[in-house]
């Protein structure tokens, strides 16, 4: 499973580079509380949701509003430095773009995994779908219920 947890000191510092250079390239103002959204999503295996986004950046960012952490997952999501993940239940959960990854999501806890299948990634589109149009990226997003719940 990939897990962003595992990202060495220098990795990060990699990671949060590329944000603000895209960040730039893009025209977006690169502000501390953009940064610190990014970094808590680069950092967090958890995806979560804007709400609990927000509970966990107020002690350290005691400014920050509800509406600002919804505008800037908005904002950065619209120029792919974050990701929405659609759960089941419809509640919108978070996570930084920065490795190509799927997801595994329990039906009952609601836990968000991340996994790599490079076979899946490089596989060729069946000629019925390479023919509708350009494909810009493919996700793979599978339900079931995970071990901890069924034991």
């Amino acid at each position: 499973m990939a897990t962003c947890t595992n990202l060495s000191q220098e990795e990060l510092e990699q990671v949060l580079d590329s944000f603000t250079a895209a960040c730039r390239t893009a025209g977006l103002k690169v502000t501390h509380q953009r940064t610190e959204i990014y970094r808590h999503l680069v950092l967090t295996p958890d995806h979560p949701s804007a709400e609990t986004l927000y509970k966990r950046l107020l002690p350290t960012l005691p400014t920050i509003s509800l509406d600002t952490v919804y505008r800037t997952l908005t904002t950065l999501e619209q120029h792919g430095l974050v990701a929405r993940i659609q759960t089941a239940e419809s509640q919108a959960r978070f996570e930084a773009v920065f490795a190509t990854h799927h997801h595994l999501i329990c039906s009952r806890c609601k836990q968000v995994v991340d996994f790599t299948w490079p076979e899946i990634d490089a596989a060729t589109l069946p000629q019925d779908i390479a023919q509708w149009g350009q494909i810009e990226s493919k996700t793979i997003v599978m339900y079931g219920v995970c071990s901890s719940c069924t034991s």
